[in-house]
Order: C-alpha cells, then structure tokens, then sequence
C-alpha cells in the first residue's frame, strides 16, 4: 500500500509553443492502474493493427528556435515555436499535431509523498519518499514500430495479456503515455523489455476497455479471468497416438488444474483440450488471431467476463465430450502484489509469523528470485492453493529473547502445524496459539523442525519483547478486527 498525498497540480497548458503534446514519462516500472488510464485514456480506439506507433510527451519550457524532429519522417509536418509568436510550417504534415492539442488542458503535473510497507518488519513503513508525475523537462518524440502482438507478463498486474511490442526506446522515468496512431490512442505504454535495448510493451485497447467495464459493472476490480489449467503442447507424434488422438484433431494436454477452478469440477488430468467456445485450439496451444495470425487460446479466456460461462471440447479416453464452464479471476496461493493492504502479522515469544508474498521476497533486492530462500521462492512461484482462503505462513524472523534461545536458525521456514493441527493461514495460527491455554505449545515447521514453548511463560515473554523493540501489537490490525468481529458475534449469539 502506498501512502500518497497530492500536494499540487498545475494545468500546463502551451498551445503554441509545443509541436506534440506528449503526455506523461515512460518507465521501466509500471505506474498504477488508476493513474495510467486517467493520463491515457483522451480518446479511444481499437485500431491496434497499425505498423507504427508514436509515443509522446511534453515539456514546461521551450528555448530553442528550432524543436528537434527525431522521427525523421519525410511525410510528417512540424510546427516549430519561434520567440517572436511566429510559427515556421516546414513542408512536412501531421495529423498527431491536431489529436494532440486536444489534449493539452487536460495534462496535470502531480506531487506525491509516499510511503511503503516494510516486509521484514510489517508494524513499521519505510522512509517516505518524493516523486512526480505527468510531464519531463524536456520534449521528446519517440516512434516505434509494431513488432508482435502476443500475450506477454504483465509486471504491473503479474499475469498474461494481449501486449504490443514496439521498438521504441521506453526508458525509467517514462512509462504511462498513450501510444498514438494518427488521432487515435492505441494503447498505453507501461514497461520495457529487461536487458534489451529499444523494446517496449503498450497495453492495446481491448485490454484497456476490458478493465474500465468490469470496473463499471463491478464498482471495483476484480482481475482477468482464467481457466486454471496449466496445459503442454502435443506436437509430437507419439503423444498424440498415446492418448488417442485422431490424425485430424489438434489440442493441448492438462498436465494441471487449479482446486479453486470451476474446471477442477469437470476437467481431469491427462484430457486434451481440443477447442474453447468452439474456436479448435491448435497443437502448440494457439488459436487463430487477425489476418494469418496466431495466438494462445489464454486470450480468448482473458477477455471473457467474470461468472460467463465458456463451452470446452476435450478428448477423454479417446471420446470427445463437451462441457460447460464458468469462468472466473484465480487467486494464487501467494499473492503478487498487495495494493491497498498492509502486511498482516502476528507475534508470540519473540516469534515472527507472517504469510509469504512475493513483496515480502522482493525485499530481497532486485535480484530477488537468486537471493531469497530458494525453497520459498519456488513455492510462491509453482505452487497452488488447495482450498479458498489458504496461505503459506512462514516464521520471518526471530526477535532474540532467552525464551526462544536456540531457535534462532530456524527463520525462513514454512509453519506445518501447531499442536497437531495443520496450519490453513495466518489467522487461523493465531487461534491455535491462542487457544493453548497451559502446558507446551509445539509448532512443526519445514524440514521436520520442532519449536518448543511453555505457553504460559512465553505469554509473559511477549509482552517483554514487544515492549523492547517497541512494537506497538503483537498482531496486525486485519488480525484485531477479526478478533473483534468475532468477539460481537459470540456475544450476539443465544446462550
């Protein structure tokens, strides 16, 4: 979660001192939804089978008598600003030029404080820090040319969508502009290519209208939808023979279904997937996309709505069947991003437990993948939930104190059980230490490692150790108001 305050916004506005009214700076990171599209979104389209793309942005000052032209295009036009008011037309013409002025009193430059959670240490934040958005210093015109269509990882979002590759130069500090063909926007720009030199992503339109509907219809967002199927190709031959595949029949193999998925009801192992809402799925996984163009079947289930249903054709022990699915956005087992939530955790006898994220492993750096437990970082990456509700809950780290002496090499590992019980999530350990009362309280953790402590002594350590590190609770706020929730009801409830 980010804590943000707008401190100023000042509406620039040079209508004639500006050749292009580029928008907003391009950056390798991706911005947040809300302000993407608000910066974007000044008309829209859905020409997204152009062959150039043009991204710009303004600038706050203009000196020179002549505005450097990068695009070196013969059949494009410039208006250059002069000192005296005067406009110099070079024997060049644009249609960007129009669609751009449109735009330019609706640009804004914004001023944000923020501040962000601290994984390690979750009661706290980090140190707040100062940024701006919309316009540069300086003006800059980039054209790009499209280099594919095709899903790709969205950073921002950490899922698959249709994306544009351009070519054109998206540098930190840049990312958020509309991508403009003509005087239509076709997409947003939003992150580069890591380790390459002139490639970036744009969102396309349909993309873009997908989200702004759902929100409309569901007053909030609530993801793309997905089938929950982890699929292999059967382009060798001898697989397809081995599960009785016709020699006119193209499809891919399930090798895995997601518990939480309506496909878990009616989908089995080892099925082959042959056509999805009667488009057939080819041996590679795509499906006919545009002009003899191809694209994985994972875009048609994109783009569905959530609680739509989708008719699959599979091959089942050589007899084709048909099935009805319903459709909706899949929560992985660790969460990717935690927009608008602080860090839940909770604390007893110096012990840190806390549900594993990939923020908290990116507190690791950016090579966090290389340099976080190695054991964590594949779990949160392959592995799915078995029941709704479920987290990992791992012990973070242990605040030193004589009770838990000797346990300190134990941080980093997954919770099993308490007491016998296997783990479900971090709420559900609370209850369980919680409800000890008297006696030990064992606590089974990865690699068959066992934590050992008098409840009641360690009850007492708590408070100690929460009061040397001043750490204001021994649990996050979600945690309390559960407790609190829970508190109302049993005293509502009949006795």
């Amino acid at each position: 979660m980010l804590t943000t305050s707008v401190r100023t916004a000042r509406r620039l506005s040079y209508m004639r001192s500006l050749i292009f009214h580029p928008p907003l700076p391009f950056s390798s990171k991706p911005l947040s939804v809300s302000s993407t599209l608000s910066r974007a979104l000044f008309c829209s389209s859905s020409a997204t089978a152009a062959v150039t793309v043009t991204t710009c942005f303004y600038s706050t000052s203009v000196t020179n008598r002549l505005v450097h032209d990068n695009n070196n295009d013969s059949s494009k036009n410039i208006v250059y600003p002069v000192s005296d008011g005067e406009e110099l037309v070079s024997p060049r013409y644009t249609d960007a030029y129009t669609a751009i002025e449109l735009a330019l009193d609706s640009v804004v430059k914004v001023f944000t404080v923020t501040s962000c959670p601290n994984y390690f240490l979750p009661w706290q934040n980090k140190s707040q820090r100062e940024t701006m958005g919309s316009g540069g210093d300086n003006i800059s015109v980039t054209k790009g040319v499209v280099s594919r269509v095709e899903p790709t990882q969205y950073v921002h979002g950490a899922t698959q969508l249709m994306a544009i590759q351009i070519d054109a130069a998206i540098n930190p500090g840049n990312s958020g502009g509309p991508a403009i063909m003509g005087d239509k926007v076709a997409g947003v720009a939003f992150q580069n290519l890591s380790g390459a030199e002139n490639i970036g992503y744009i969102i396309p339109v349909p993309v873009i209208k997908h989200f702004i509907s759902g929100v409309e219809e569901c007053g909030k967002y609530v993801g793309f939808c997905s089938l929950g199927l982890s699929c292999q190709p059967t382009e060798n031959v001898q697989l397809r023979e081995n599960f009785r595949m016709r020699p006119e029949m193209t499809g891919v193999l399930i090798s895995k279904i997601n518990p939480l998925s309506d496909a878990y009801r009616v989908l089995k192992k080892d099925d082959i997937v042959l056509a999805f809402d009667g488009v057939p799925i080819a041996n590679d996984g795509t499906v006919p996309f545009r002009n003899r163009e191809r694209i994985t079947f994972d875009h048609l289930v994109s783009m569905k709505k959530p609680n739509e249903t989708a008719e699959v054709r599979v091959l089942r022990d050589g007899v084709e069947n048909e099935f009805s699915i319903t459709l909706q956005p899949l929560q992985p087992l660790v969460p990717v991003h935690q927009f608008d939530q602080l860090p839940s955790y909770f604390i007893f006898a110096g012990l840190v437990f806390v549900p594993l994220t990939q923020p908290f492993l990116h507190e690791y750096g950016e090579e966090w993948y290389n340099t976080s437990p190695r054991r964590l970082c594949e779990r949160a990456l392959r592995e799915l939930p078995k029941m709704a509700g479920e987290q990992l809950v791992i012990l973070s780290q242990l605040l030193m104190d004589e009770i838990n002496a000797g346990y300190e090499r134990l941080s980093e590992l997954q919770v099993k059980k308490v007491n016998g019980v296997e783990v479900k999530n971090l709420k559900h350990l609370q209850q369980l230490v919680d409800g000890c009362g008297e006696g030990n309280l064992r606590i089974d953790l990865d690699d068959d490692r066992v934590i050992v402590l008098n409840y009641q002594l360690a009850k007492v350590a708590t408070s100690r150790i929460l009061k040397r590190h001043r750490i204001p609770s021994a649990m996050s706020s979600d945690l309390i108001d559960e407790q609190k929730v829970e508190v109302e009801i049993d005293l509502a409830s009949p006795s």
